[in-house]
């Protein structure tokens, strides 16, 4: 640092602006060779949009270093002079995300095949020094943070950074030369500032600027160096050592970095393709331990067969194009974890099932902490983890369930997995393979086939139980009483016969029949996704709930694509014909802006149910008319087709990661709070909505 002050000072050559944003270099495709085919038309669509509006565009980053060396590229970025708002006014399917950078996500296509540009301004490279700096972080200096542009925490960490720029000095706030060139696809010249061209054809991965001082901008760029490393490793590429060399001395700099970005990366080093060389590239750099706990914990296990087997297969997967979810790979690094407290458990006399899901609790609790997507990728591992011994039942209806569970792909590929490396039977993976792609007529026969193994297998009977043993490990004494009644009887002991249980025939309409349509095609009950498995929420299903007494719940509505109040409407019909529920009030259609994000307004709406169905069903529900209505959130806070939550369920208080009742938010959101003030007013206290009048909401209609 005094060196530079210095050399500022004498006027040193080596610290000018010019040598510091680099020479612009144009190079034609009778240099760089790019294959126009390999650029996604919908990139090539967004720059000429954006050019013919008078604006400067080019594709940039990692898209024009995969193209320089003949890849495809799997996602596109667009770099341009125009605004967020400029850019944002000249498509229809564009939104405003971000904080500490604002950049814009052209939406193309719907549901899955949607596909995101990601535009961005060229931004101003601003020293750090004259930043405004906040004491906290990014949680804690919200209200310091309002209305900057450029902002740095006490250890130079950017939290802040949105002031607009030329293009030279855009290209040289990026991190890696080899990610600082901008491709114009319709004139087909690479514009390149700082040697990204040269260090490509050396393959050599180079940090722009000081390295150190990089690094300290912005810690998780040593995770990205590492990705990078990784993924291009079998091109040829090496880090220069000028840039691998301060790796392990700043890695203290990770922990200042929020839990959930990190979570993040470490996902894009798992799940981008090139895992198993992610792992290598920590341990040769000396990154193998306090990086990120999961992380550290999924190098550390990546030599067990198991993990190293879901580590090949997400590779795989990626590969071929076809996708991955966090859950699964997250599922097979703890499975040690959840396998050792499970049998724990049951060595202590813990039935199987509230053994499992005790297990599962004391590893989230332990390993996942808060995170970001805790909800949904708690429900996805422990959905995954609870199929587990599912697969082992193949008689009666539980395999035709089962095999209609949401997750169970998900859940047979762990089970494949487990029997690859012998943990279990490869003949019970190979018959739920056959039963998935059976028809239904061949899976009533591969049941049958069980049905019959078991006849032929030989009965243990089980000796009686002297008359001052102990009851069972996990028996009540009365159930303890009757299984010894029935033991006895079985050796021809004179004891009393233990009491016939009574069948309780199905009445026409009920049971299995009333849900054929969910069943498999076999009128078989579907069972409810396991993910809903809770204590103190007991598996029940539609058919059963007569037996309850009618809740009170609240259900809250939301949709901003298309004809949202229509969807809203059609949303609300759909909950009164919930199977043994009714509709007991619907409020009126109320207006509010997108939560956090732009894009068009909400149509709100909140409904009460008098319903039997116990909480986990009624979510069950609520997902199956959200997937109904085509649901499409492509990324947190973007618009959607519908969005239904479960508010409250009468007074019960639930915490699980699949569900939280009531409502953690309901109390800060205004589109939520008058409605459900319109039609259970004792719900909402004066306070509540005195708290919440400045987020305008505005009604529309009533419901017809």
């Amino acid at each position: 640092m005094i060196k530079q002050f210095i050399g500022k000072l004498l006027g040193k050559p080596g610290t000018s602006g010019k040598q510091r944003f680099g020479k612009r270099v144009e190079v034609g495709p009778e240099v760089h060779r790019i294959d126009l085919a390999l650029v996604d038309p919908r990139a090539i669509n967004v720059v000429a949009t954006l050019k013919q509006a008078g604006y400067e565009a080019y594709i940039v980053g990692g898209a024009v270093r995969d193209l320089l060396l003949g890849l495809k590229p799997k996602d596109f970025d667009v770099a341009t002079n125009a605004t967020p708002e400029q850019v944002k006014g000249l498509f229809r399917r564009a939104f405003i995300i971000g904080r500490r950078f604002r950049i814009v996500h052209v939406v193309h296509g719907r549901g899955r095949e949607h596909e995101v540009i990601e535009v961005s301004t060229f931004r101003a490279y601003l020293d750090s020094a004259a930043a405004e700096q906040v004491s906290g972080n990014e949680r804690t200096s919200k209200a310091q943070l309002a209305g900057m542009t450029h902002a740095v925490d006490a250890s130079g960490r950017v939290l802040r950074d949105n002031v607009w720029g030329p293009q030279n000095e855009d290209a040289a706030r990026r991190d890696f030369t080899i990610n600082a060139m901008y491709y114009d696809p319709q004139t087909q010249v690479v514009v390149d500032y700082h040697g990204g061209i040269g260090d490509a054809q050396k393959k050599r991965l180079r940090m722009i600027g000081d390295a150190p001082a990089r690094y300290r901008e912005d810690p998780v760029r040593i995770l990205r160096a590492v990705r990078f490393a990784a993924k291009l490793a079998p091109l040829g590429f090496r880090l220069e050592p000028k840039t691998g060399k301060p790796l392990v001395e700043l890695r203290g700099l990770l922990a200042d970095v929020p839990q959930s970005r990190m979570f993040d990366e470490m996902l894009k080093l798992l799940q981008t393709g090139h895992a198993l060389s992610s792992v290598e590239q920590l341990k040769g750099l000396g990154l193998a331990r306090g990086v990120y706990p999961l992380l550290d914990l999924a190098v550390e296990r990546a030599q067990d067969p198991f993990v190293r087997s879901a580590l090949q297969d997400t590779d795989r997967r990626v590969g071929e194009g076809k996708p991955v979810a966090p859950s699964f790979l997250l599922a097979a690094v703890l499975w040690q974890d959840v396998r050792d407290g499970w049998a724990r458990r049951q060595q202590a006399g813990e039935h199987p099932f509230p053994a499992l899901q005790a297990a599962i609790d004391e590893v989230f609790d332990a390993r996942i902490g808060d995170v970001s997507g805790r909800g949904k990728l708690g429900a996805d591992m422990r959905e995954i983890w609870m199929m587990q011994p599912r697969f082992e039942k193949r008689a009666g209806s539980s395999p035709f369930g089962l095999v209609e569970q949401p997750r169970f792909r998900a859940g047979f590929d762990f089970l494949r997995l487990r029997a690859d490396v012998g943990e279990a039977p490869e003949a019970l993976a190979d018959w739920w393979q056959e039963f998935s792609l059976a028809s239904q007529a061949a899976r009533e026969d591969l049941v049958e086939q069980v049905r019959q193994e078991k006849k032929t297998q030989p009965r243990v009977r089980r000796a009686p139980r002297p008359a001052d043993a102990p009851a069972p490990a996990g028996k009540p004494p009365a159930q303890a009483a009757t299984s010894e009644a029935g033991a006895d009887a079985a050796e021809g002991a004179e004891a009393p016969p233990a009491r016939k249980r009574r069948r309780r025939r199905r009445k026409p309409g009920s049971g299995a029949g009333a849900t054929g349509a969910e069943g498999g095609g076999r009128g078989l009950k579907a069972a409810p996704p396991s993910s809903l498995l809770r204590r103190g929420h007991p598996m029940q299903s539609p058919a059963t709930a007569p037996e309850r007494p009618e809740v009170t719940a609240y259900v809250g509505l939301g949709a901003n694509l298309g004809d949202a109040a229509q969807a809203v409407r059609q949303a609300i019909g759909a909950l009164a014909a919930l199977p043994h529920s009714r509709l007991l009030a619907a409020s009126s259609l109320y207006g509010s802006a997108p939560h956090q994000a732009e894009g068009p307004d909400f149509v709100n709406a909140v409904v009460a149910l008098a319903t039997r169905l116990t909480a986990p069903a009624l979510l069950a529900e609520l997902q199956r008319i959200e997937a109904a209505a085509g649901r499409e959130r492509p990324f947190r806070h973007a618009p959607r087709t519908l969005d239904l939550d479960l508010l409250r369920y009468g007074s019960a208080t639930v915490q699980s990661p699949a569900l939280t009742l009531p409502h953690p938010r309901m109390m800060e959101r205004a589109f939520v709070l008058v409605p459900l003030a319109e039609i259970a007013p004792q719900l909402v206290p004066p306070a509540a909505l005195a708290a919440v009048a400045g987020q305008p909401v505005r009604r529309l209609d009533r419901v017809s």
